[in-house]
């Protein structure tokens, strides 16, 4: 029997006949010390999960703890983990009120049913026409200036037009061929398989009367199907046009996802194709790259003009790189409202608002567990902006479905989206929404159609409300200060240069000294906020941080915690610094920084972080909060052994220097 044929079965979730093939191959199997055999030990352990054959599973993941082979016994390990995390859910599942509805908890029979957004994403049309209304006028606006600018020189308007021209030219070849370019790419890169209706019917026979339905109700063909044999669940629509579009899922989409929560992520993707959005944002990126084409094409006549003409072209360069920066940040506006009407939609096709949520919150349970096996993200690094969830969004809800399904408590995890600023501040930098504003939303639709909700948002609503928010909104301008210490100590020594010294000399060192003696202090104070001191540090858990509604990007929260070091930050890159630890509640994110800089970073992941996976440590560091969590460590023990970590050297060792140098150079001023 074949090893290839039981994993193959297994990923079509046929898991009686996958635990047939990898029981006959285990046993006929001579060396079990081969990789191939190990490799079909924990196929099999996956088998018996999805078949609900638990004691197997975990009989199996017992006996690999023991293996020689570190990684075995890390991926054991995390496995057991698993198990135990589903049996508590399963356990809250029993008594929670959802579970006493049905299986398909909280969806509707009527399909096709209006629901208002008011107040949800803005409105797709109006964001889509005024963000390529500017752009188009941006581009216009900077075109016309420089034709005026320079109506006397032949050359550069010739050369602007050209370049204008070759570029519109340019994107519109690619805005038609680049569907067969991702086609080509995603063969080479992830292997997409091309598959018929009646493949996807295997996995999800809802997913395909929901294609059905909406094709022949918006008068669409069929997009042409794809799955990419990976367990990282995603998807993600592309293409030039609706009736030329491009669906593809990955294999773990099936893997974590019920038929009904799998339908609405396939609906998702279909309202991108019938809002035409993809090919909308196309167009913005052109127009976006025009504007910084421009710009480019300014400076360059700058630097051949240092007359009037070269002063003038200047503002235009400098008008040209602030359109730039302002179609930039209206694209990614665009983006994330196009994820809420997408969203929208599929409530509306499938009546089934609440499975979306549940898919999406499975989503980051998915990819964490993925990191978790240590797997490489490349299928997700490459279709961020594509697909129909950040990754970068999913330890914190992904850690808060691992350990419960109990609303109240997921819902903590959204408490950070919805009501830090800094929630709101990182989501203007992100083409997608925050998760629990998305989940808010369709908790919003599940609650127009009179059905019960997946996540009592209405609480999170209610214990959201009780924030302090003098605490919220003051820390948050304290971080702002706090991220610009630097520059405002520049700006307190220049002033101070012009009230004490500008009357005694104007000689430059002067003006330098205090500055530089601004900027050490206000890097010096940056660091003293952003790692205090750890004598504070508490003794917590990991799904307890992720629930800290006033966690901060900038103030570290000391702390210490108990876990085992299950992989790379980067689980690709095998010379990565940067850790995953877990422990009982999640997993996390951890930062490592050498005195050596970049060079010792890259030495202690060659040559320390392979010896640590699999080990249990306490750390201790600082915790902090943005779309992805982390803990930049300061210390790591582990069998009476201890490794240091160096987050606040250099900033110490810079801040210092340019207080010293800054003191020399005033003391070196000439005395009027």
């Amino acid at each position: 029997m074949s090893l290839e044929e039981g994993i193959k079965a297994l990923q079509r979730q046929e898991y009686t006949e996958a635990i047939a093939l990898l029981e006959t191959y285990c046993q006929q199997s001579a060396n079990v010390q081969s990789p191939f055999y190990i490799q079909g030990k924990m196929a099999l352990a996956r088998a018996y999960r999805g078949n609900n054959y638990k004691e197997q599973a975990i009989k199996i993941a017992q006996e690999l703890t023991k293996h020689k082979d570190r990684e075995t016994r890390s991926w054991a390990k995390s496995f057991l983990l698993i198990l135990d995390a589903e049996e508590r859910q399963n356990s809250v599942v029993s008594s929670h009120p959802i579970a006493q509805i049905s299986s398909k908890a909280g969806r509707t029979t009527s399909y096709g049913v209006k629901l208002a957004m008011q107040g949800i994403g803005g409105n797709l049309a109006l964001a889509s026409s005024i963000t390529i209304f500017l752009l188009f006028g941006m581009v216009m606006m900077l075109c016309l200036a420089l034709l005026l600018i320079l109506n006397d020189s032949v050359n550069p308007v010739t050369g602007l037009g050209i370049s204008v021209l070759v570029t519109l030219v340019f994107n519109a070849v690619v805005f038609f061929v680049s569907p067969w370019i991702m086609d080509l790419t995603q063969n080479w890169l992830y292997k997409t398989r091309w598959v018929t209706l009646s493949e996807i019917k295997r996995y999800s026979p809802e997913a395909v009367s929901v294609i059905q339905n909406v094709c022949r109700e918006k008068g669409l063909n069929t997009p042409r199907l794809g799955i990419i044999d990976d367990e990282n669940p995603t998807a993600f629509t592309y293409g030039s046009l609706p009736n030329q579009a491009r669906l593809v899922v990955s294999q773990g989409l099936f893997t974590y996802l019920a038929d009904d929560e799998v339908a609405t992520v396939y609906a998702h993707e279909l309202g991108h194709i019938v809002h035409w959005d993809f090919a909308i944002m196309t167009i913005a990126a052109t127009l976006v790259q025009i504007t910084y084409l421009i710009y480019i094409f300014a400076r360059q006549i700058c630097r051949k003009n240092d007359n009037k003409i070269g002063d003038v072209v200047n503002m235009a360069a400098l008008g040209a790189y602030i359109f730039y920066f302002i179609g930039t940040y209206l694209t990614l506006y665009l983006s994330r409202t196009r994820e809420y009407f997408a969203d929208h939609f599929a409530a509306e096709v499938t009546g089934n608002p609440n499975g979306l949520s549940r898919a999406l919150v499975k989503i980051a349970y998915g990819i964490l567990e993925q990191q978790n096996a240590n797997q490489p993200i490349t299928l997700l690094e490459g279709t961020r902006a594509l697909g129909i969830y950040d990754l970068k969004a999913a330890v914190g809800v992904g850690t808060a479905y691992r350990i419960t399904s109990d609303a109240r408590r997921i819902g903590r995890v959204f408490l950070w989206d919805l009501y830090n600023p800094w929630g709101w501040w990182t989501e203007i930098n992100s083409t997608h929404p925050l998760t629990g504003k998305r989940v808010r939303a369709l908790s919003t639709y599940a609650e127009q159609m009179d059905l019960p909700t997946e996540f009592n948002m209405a609480d999170v609503v209610k214990e959201g409300k009780n924030l302090d928010r003098s605490k919220l909104y003051g820390n948050f301008v304290f971080d702002i200060f706090l991220f610009n210490a630097q520059l405002i100590g520049i700006v307190l020594g220049l002033l101070s240069t012009l009230i004490l010294l500008q009357s005694e000399s104007n000689h430059v060192l002067a003006w330098l000294s205090l500055p530089l003696i601004g900027f050490g202090f206000g890097t010096l104070i940056k660091v003293a906020v952003m790692y205090p001191n750890l004598n504070k540090a508490t003794v917590t858990d990991i799904f307890t941080l992720m629930s800290d509604p006033y966690a901060s990007p900038l103030r570290g929260r000391p702390v210490k915690i108990k876990g085992q070091i299950i992989g790379r930050g980067d689980a690709g890159y095998q010379f990565g610094s940067d850790l995953m630890v877990q422990d009982a509640t999640g997993l996390i994110f951890t930062r490592y920084s050498s005195r050596l800089g970049g060079l010792g970073n890259f030495l202690f992941g060659w040559t320390k972080v392979q010896k640590l996976i699999g080990e249990d440590v306490r750390m201790v560091g600082w915790f902090r909060r943005s779309v992805t969590p982390w803990i930049d460590w300061i210390s790591i023990t582990h069998r009476g052994t201890t490794i240091k970590s160096h987050h606040r050297f250099w900033e110490i060792v810079m801040g210092i220097i340019a207080i010293i140098i800054g003191g020399l150079l005033l003391f070196s001023v000439p005395q009027a």
